[in-house]
């Protein structure tokens, strides 16, 4: 089953704000993962960020599993994502 990906307005400012590069990096990750996410996503320790997080390269993209959708939360580098 393919899932559909759905992109919250904070998700998709943070994507605003990344290189072109890294965009295109992450939109083939997740059109990849739309077919089986759970098999390339971890669980996320802090509930408060979200359910699952998916790891491309030096970037992190939170999201929740929402029916047949994924619901991008937020996306950032590793180093600054997990801070609130």
């Amino acid at each position: 089953m393919k899932y559909r990906i759905v992109f919250t307005k904070r998700a998709a400012k943070d994507i605003s704000g990344l290189e072109p590069e890294v965009k295109q990096r992450i939109k083939d990750a997740l059109i990849k993962y739309s077919e089986d996410p759970l098999s390339y996503a971890r669980k996320m320790f802090d509930p408060f960020l979200g359910s699952y997080r998916f790891r491309i390269g030096d970037y992190r993209v939170i999201f929740d599993l929402e029916g047949d959708e994924i619901v991008i939360l937020r996306v950032g580098h590793r180093r600054e994502i997990y801070r609130r």
